[in-house]
């Protein structure tokens, strides 16, 4: 029972737990028990804690261009200096050492897509060890990301190669902000708004990796995702809504996405991949394979 509209998923929200629709899609979509699923998107949230706890700043990606950032962030944010606050300093560390780790093939959970893994858990552990949110208002929120992102998929694309960067790092902020939202008590409407506004403002961002890899810029626009989430997050929380439903932002993607160039669409012929150093830093690494 794939969920194929969000103002459909409103409505129905209205006289049900958000939560527990997308819940029971799920249930139907893969024939198993509500306990089934349940448990399996607990052990999603143990991967991902995992996958946050076994980051190494030594390590390297094999083109030698990601890795260690996330190690300096973190120690910016310990030192006090940034004027951006400890929560939002940890979420962009967090970004990056998550998306560093893809990089370096180590295991993640993608969300939507390896190249976004980084948002979703930016936004909530931080949020998770702060506050001491309880592990099933977080296993809620990533139900309700998760059904988000589903309509998502089915109106228009979460791949780079098909709708460019607004449909990876678009979706999973748009995702990480519908489940900030409801942490924060927001409606389902809040979440929805939360969610039509955090696409809408990444609306037409490009798909263009270095050497055709998923490191630069893919590891920062992570952090983008994440920062922008939290944004969102909080305007929809405050009463703040979005002129443009969240269906028709989620159909404007897919048609930006549509008239996007290829070169612009994960080839790596366009964008900061085509600049003098992305071409170079593509030749250097072509000959060290070889």
């Amino acid at each position: 029972m794939a969920i194929e509209s969000l103002r459909a998923l409103m409505e129905a929200g209205e006289n049900q737990d958000l939560c527990d629709i997308v819940i029971h899609s799920d249930c139907v979509d893969r024939g198993v028990t509500k306990e089934a699923s349940f448990e399996k998107m607990r052990a999603l949230y143990a991967a991902i804690r995992r996958a946050r706890a076994g980051y190494d700043p030594a390590l390297r990606s094999a083109s030698g261009m990601v890795g260690g950032d996330g190690a300096k962030m973190r120690a910016y944010v310990q030192s006090g200096k940034t004027i951006c606050g400890d929560y939002i300093g940890q979420v962009i560390a967090q970004a990056l050492e998550m998306g560093e780790s893809n990089a370096c093939m180590k295991c993640i959970v993608a969300a939507p897509t390896a190249g976004s893994c980084g948002v979703l858990p930016a936004v909530l552990i931080p949020l998770a060890e702060e506050r001491d949110v309880p592990e099933e208002t977080i296993l809620e929120a990533l139900y309700i990301a998760a059904g988000f992102g589903q309509v998502t998929a089915l109106r228009a694309s979460v791949a780079g190669a098909e709708g460019g960067c607004q449909a990876e790092i678009g979706t999973a902020s748009a995702m990480a902000a519908a489940a900030l939202t409801h942490i924060l008590g927001g409606t389902a409407q809040q979440c929805a708004d939360a969610y039509a506004i955090a696409l809408g403002n990444l609306l037409g961002l490009v798909c263009d990796p270095v050497a055709g890899l998923v490191e630069v810029p893919c590891v920062k626009r992570n952090v983008i995702g994440a920062v922008n989430a939290v944004s969102a997050a909080n305007m929809a929380v405050a009463g703040i809504t979005s002129r443009i439903p969240v269906d028709e932002v989620i159909d404007a993607m897919g048609e930006v996405g549509d008239a996007l160039p290829v070169s612009l669409r994960e080839t790596g012929l366009g964008g900061l991949a085509a600049t003098p150093t992305g071409r170079q830093e593509a030749e250097r690494i072509t000959r060290a394979e070889h």
